[in-house]
């Protein structure tokens, strides 16, 4: 099949310097898109990818970059909410402070760059928003209270976006990755007591057997950022290995 093209659109991603973000703003640019990253740290990105620094949790910073990135791409066509912090633990482990920094960052920081790209947006005949959800939105997963509930909200916050903009034009869809091979991940699996042995869990929790690649994942936000999926808005799509709905039998003893 020929890749979906691009070519002439805008696009914006956050959390664009590395994992699933820096996978999508190259999987993009490839296409044909011209593509702004906004991150804490945009100095290892390379052209044609353009950087622009930006603390989704403050308010000011996004303003600036998202008039910036619109400035220098000529409009903003495509956007990927896709900045994310994580955290561990159950509703005993996290204190107050940490729930509201995931929070901001994860919920707030799709409601302040959404906003500040919302009127540049509007001019566009094919506008698109795509926010990085988690399979952790719909399934319970263990020690991963806090970060459950800010992909829930993300969920939430996808279809209710999806229902103001609509008649705007702006189409508003989210991914929900299973376990992703992203830093973070990589993160996790080396505090582990038993790399090895959490490693092999988590793929095994995943029916396909392996851990989700970013640039799946980057694949599936292409698509819902493109044209093709014209009619597409409002829908959580899983990149998950089959997490989310198989239910494999247990295979038998040997």
């Amino acid at each position: 099949m020929t890749a979906i093209s691009l070519d002439g659109l805008k696009a914006v991603v956050t959390g664009g310097a590395s994992g699933i973000g820096l996978a999508t703003a190259e999987l993009l640019s490839a296409r044909g898109a011209q593509v702004a990253v906004l991150d804490l740290d945009p100095s290892s990105l390379t052209e044609p990818l353009l950087g622009f620094t930006a603390d989704v949790s403050d308010d000011a910073s996004v303003r600036d970059a998202v008039a910036g990135a619109a400035e220098r791409l000529g409009g903003i066509d495509i956007l990927v909410n896709n900045a994310g912090i994580g955290a561990t633990g159950t509703v005993a482990d996290n204190p107050d402070e940490q729930w509201h920094r995931v929070l901001d960052v994860n919920v707030l920081g799709i409601v302040r760059v959404s906003r500040a790209a919302l009127p540049h947006l509007r001019n566009s005949a094919h506008a698109a928003i795509v926010n990085t959800c988690s399979i952790a939105a719909t399934a319970g997963l263990p020690q991963r209270a806090l970060y459950s509930a800010s992909k829930g909200a993300v969920l939430s916050l996808t279809l209710a976006m999806a229902a103001d903009h609509v008649r705007e034009g702006i189409r508003v869809n989210c991914v929900n990755p299973g376990t992703v091979e992203t830093p973070w991940v990589g993160r996790l699996l080396d505090a582990a007591d038993d790399p090895s042995a959490e490693r092999a869990a988590l793929n095994a929790r995943q029916p396909t057997g392996r851990l989700v690649t970013a640039r799946e994942v980057a694949a599936a936000i292409a698509y819902l950022a493109s044209p093709a999926a014209a009619s597409t808005t409002g829908t959580a799509l899983p990149v998950d290995g089959g997490m989310a709905g198989l239910r494999l039998r247990a295979e038998p003893a040997p």
